[in-house]
């Protein structure tokens, strides 16, 4: 990088000269005594080319040249000094963008909490919000797309971090019609013949495997009639009579009219929601966010 041209130290003498129009008052305001002051004035009219002050015995006075050095010298200054207030916000996390990855379904949970606590405590971060299921999120948190992601049934992967903040069982879904809707809970084996609605394995596989899971605990193996990549659209295709489903306690915030929720039995099964982000990412936006997190939710 070219040295600059002009010191901004000299800069900053030369405008507080050009405000006080007297040395003794400039060199006051500065801090310094009158002959380092001058010496500074000096050295900048040399790289000027040109006297900037036009000392007389009615006093200083600024001379065309300096005129016209003193609105750039003034836009330098100022562009200098926001240019550290905004490195130091962003240096301490309270400024910058904050890019969330988060699975639709947990709009319905954690999200809307722990997104207005972020920002009753970091009001000028520029948070980018992304909407986007599991495996998707995990891949953008490799390629760098996303700093952060709130992930249901994160996978292990070795150059990431999850940190666990909500755990919670499943729920049949059924269409209000179903002869299973008229009770309080449903046997996992009671689905048996039912066609399911499932999200796609490749966007979630932890959590479908753990659905699979609980059918071939109960003695079958899930007949999956349609795929969703939602929790939205299974509840919908659910309430069109496509079939049931097995789903995370949350999907029960999903109000529609012609769906069922009800718990099953056995209930030991859990479903858990998990913050992801890179290891060793000294980001510290990301810093206060997984702080955020642990005062809105603790260890899960």
């Amino acid at each position: 990088m070219d040295r600059p041209e002009l010191a901004l130290h000299q800069l900053h003498v030369f405008a507080v000269l050009a405000e006080e129009l007297h040395f003794g008052r400039a060199a006051v305001r500065l801090g310094i005594a009158q002959p380092p002051l001058s010496q500074q004035i000096r050295r900048l009219e040399e790289r000027v080319g040109h006297p900037l002050f036009a000392r007389g015995p009615r006093g200083v006075s600024l001379t065309p040249a300096g005129r016209e050095l003193l609105p750039a010298a003034r836009r330098a200054l100022d562009e200098l000094a926001a240019g550290l207030d905004a490195a130091r916000r962003i240096g301490s996390g309270t400024a910058g963008r904050l890019r969330v990855g988060f699975a639709a379904s947990l709009a319905l949970t954690v999200l809307p909490a722990l997104l207005r606590s972020y920002r009753e405590r970091y009001s000028q971060v520029d948070l980018e919000i992304r909407e986007m299921t599991t495996a998707p999120q995990v891949a953008a948190l490799h390629e760098g797309e996303i700093d952060v992601g709130l992930l249901r049934e994160p996978p292990a992967a070795p150059d990431l971090d999850t940190r666990v903040i909500l755990s919670e069982g499943f729920v049949a879904v059924l269409p209000s019609t179903h002869p299973l809707a008229a009770q309080r809970a449903v046997r996992v084996k009671q689905l048996a013949e039912e066609p399911f609605v499932l999200l796609p394995r490749a966007i979630g596989p932890t959590v479908h495997d753990r659905i699979v899971g609980l059918c071939r605990a109960a003695g079958f193996e899930p007949a999956i009639a349609q795929r969703a990549v939602e929790w939205q659209t299974v509840a919908a295709l659910v309430e069109a009579g496509l079939g049931v489903s097995l789903a995370p306690a949350s999907i029960r915030r999903i109000r529609l009219g012609g769906v069922a929720y009800r718990r099953i039995e056995p209930g030991t099964a859990r479903t858990t929601v998990a913050i992801g982000w890179r290891r060793d990412d000294p980001n510290p936006l990301l810093l206060h966010f997984l702080e955020v997190a642990h005062d809105c939710f603790g260890s899960g």
